[in-house]
């Protein structure tokens, strides 16, 4: 028997009907299109304007995409991980709403709060599951309703977030394909320059803190850009290193989208050739944890993934938390 490594078999996502142009933006506050597009390259995202469409909506969604294109069935899941910056509740966890509405029920779920690292941050947790404790399958879902908490008077801000649920389907495989490798941290100094500052318990709800506009947002741009930038190439050199990878040698790499100029800046430190880099920023923006699983949904559509494409994936968000991870893709994909 070979080693086991957890791969992806299967990937679906939700994306809402609403397109926040950066003209309607610019309607709403005192930015334009040229201003958006030049500094972050984002020209539209989705918003959930629907009523009564949680996290949870979104992302249960996401899953019954999954599922119609795997014909997987609920009762054979084992464990739900939802990465979510925007949950339903503080508690319970989203991913007992999601679970409950897929009609999962022999599994065990939980949230993890990982900002836009959740999603590689779950991955992580359920290749342990996968290769330590011999689960089958393992589901993870990245929903993120970002309109939530953007503060749309806040011109360096709103321009970024969208809304937006991607899912992944994780199994055993003993043929070499799935998670290879993969590098994780968190610099906790990171903290103070993206966060929102109320609404925990160091700093609960008041009149004062909704005043202040304290429930949205909070991000010092040049601080996060030069951190991310820094640590998503560091840890994806490492990666590379490691697994004897050059440019040339990854299929595809694709990095967290949050800034076009973010990822350009680690294709260039990294040497991983343009047409490489997979960026779809510009039609959905920054969804937080969700970005990277849509990303790969949007490819499995277009049928870009074939069976043994080296794939690296870097992500970095609040906390700071980030890092890179190496696939070796499990299975062709179809238009």
């Amino acid at each position: 028997m070979g080693k086991i490594h957890a791969a992806i078999t299967g990937v679906g996502a939700y994306l809402p009907d609403y397109v926040l142009t950066n003209d309607e933006l610019s309607r709403m506050v005192d930015t334009n299109d040229e201003w958006i597009t030049t500094r972050v390259g984002i020209k539209e995202r989705r918003i959930e304007k629907g009523e009564n469409r949680p996290a949870s909506y979104m992302g249960t969604k996401a899953v019954e995409n999954l599922f119609e294109r795997t014909k997987t069935n609920p009762e054979e899941i084992e464990v739900v991980i939802c990465a979510t910056s925007t949950p339903d509740h503080i508690f319970p966890a989203t991913a007992a709403i999601i679970a409950e509405n897929c009609g999962i029920k022999n599994a065990l779920c939980f949230d993890i709060q990982a900002a836009c690292a959740g999603f590689l941050t779950a991955y992580t947790i359920a290749s342990n599951f996968i290769e330590s404790t011999r689960k089958k399958k393992v589901l993870v879902v990245s929903t993120e309703k970002m309109s939530y908490m953007v503060d749309y008077t806040d011109r360096a801000t709103c321009p970024l977030f969208g809304d937006g649920a991607g899912a992944a389907l994780i199994e055993p495989n003993e043929d070499g394909f799935g998670l290879i490798d993969s590098e994780m941290r968190t610099d906790g100094s990171g903290v103070p320059y993206l966060q929102m500052k109320a609404g925990g318990s160091a700093k609960a709800a008041s009149h004062e803190s909704v005043d202040a506009h304290e429930h949205f947002v909070y991000q010092e741009g040049k601080v996060v850009f030069k951190h991310a930038v820094t640590n998503m190439s560091k840890t994806t050199g490492e990666i590379m290193e490691r697994n004897s990878l050059k440019g040339e040698d990854i299929r595809w790499f694709i990095p967290h989208q949050a800034n076009l100029r973010i990822i350009e800046a680690v294709g260039q430190r990294v040497e991983i050739p343009t047409e490489n880099i997979y960026v779809n920023i510009e039609k959905y923006g920054n969804t937080s944890s969700a970005t990277i699983p849509i990303c790969l949904w949007e490819m499995q559509n277009a049928g870009q993934l074939k069976k043994g494409d080296k794939i690296v994936c870097a992500t970095f968000g609040a906390g700071f938390t980030f890092g890179s991870i190496y696939i070796n893709w499990a299975y062709d994909t179809q238009k």
